[in-house]
């Protein structure tokens, strides 16, 4: 009997950690915008999932704003920095632009 709930505990402690172990982690996407009159993301196509977002904001004339489902986030224009975003995307079509010259600098994302 001992033997039998001494198998069942270590079968139960080894599917905890398999389970806690298997959680997956989130997903790196880069996005800059500068020094000319250039924004990109590096990836047009995503799954949806939890994503760490880098901006590397390199002038001090534009912004990165990225707008989407449930999301709605900026970096600053007078900032030239380097920004990490912790976002959850959904499934969706979010866009990026440069606010101060959204008819040139803009790009868009789709997520699946």
């Amino acid at each position: 009997m001992r033997s039998t709930i001494a198998t069942i505990a270590v079968a139960v402690l080894a599917c905890i950690l398999v389970s806690a172990g298997s959680a997956a982690a989130p997903g790196k996407l880069t996005g800059t915008d500068g020094p000319g009159f250039t924004i990109t993301m590096s990836k047009t196509s995503v799954k949806a999932g939890t994503y760490v977002i880098t901006i590397h904001d390199r002038a001090n004339i534009h912004d990165f704003h990225l707008t989407g489902p449930g999301v709605n986030k900026v970096t600053s224009v007078s900032a030239v920095k380097t920004y990490t975003w912790t976002v959850k995307l959904k499934r969706g079509t979010y866009k990026f632009v440069c606010d101060p010259h959204r008819t040139i600098m803009h790009g868009t994302l789709k997520v699946t």
